[in-house]
């Protein structure tokens, strides 16, 4: 599932900035390796970050990306998320929004709505220190998994993507 053009400039625009605001220096890999990230509303993997990042750059390295992504996250610009815990996601969305997780096959879509952004945190979290945000992940079969489309969690196979093109990762 791919952002439309006006979501995926906006969060380009917003990319350019806090690099800027943090004068950390822009480099055409840095750039491509967040554009992979931003332009795929999926979540995609480290790997299927370095796939694609590949295709246009042959010599960046694993390692590369690795890096970059874990900058990323401590300038804000993306977070990470397991649905699996063998399995790291990445998001490039950092606005406020929730999760759908599919429990079978790992698929991760976002969702928004108004009662949960104004859900309250409990007494009990607040009491373990300030709340700063909220986020809800909601977790069961997507369509494909709960009509038996889908029999295993080949998450990120090209098996999984041949057999589930409509929930394609890349």
């Amino acid at each position: 599932m791919k952002r439309s053009p006006e979501e995926l400039r906006r969060i380009m625009e917003r990319f350019g900035a806090v690099i800027k605001g943090a004068r950390v220096k822009m480099t055409p890999q840095r750039l491509e390796i967040y554009r992979q990230t931003a332009g795929s509303g999926d979540h995609p993997s480290i790997e299927t970050i370095y796939r694609n990042v590949r295709r246009k750059m042959p010599n960046v390295s694993l390692d590369t990306v690795y890096r970059t992504l874990d900058l990323f996250r401590g300038l804000g610009l993306v977070a990470s998320m397991r649905p699996f815990p063998d399995r790291v996601r990445f998001d490039a969305n950092t606005s406020p929004h929730h999760h759908f997780v599919c429990t079978r096959c790992g698929l991760t879509r976002d969702f928004t709505d108004p009662a949960l952004d104004n859900l309250k945190a409990p007494g009990a979290a607040r009491a373990l220190g300030r709340v700063e945000s909220t986020h809800i992940e909601v977790r069961g079969l997507c369509p494909a998994c709960a009509s038996g489309r889908k029999m295993e969690r080949t998450i990120g196979t090209r098996s999984h993507r041949l057999k589930n093109k409509s929930t394609r990762r890349d």
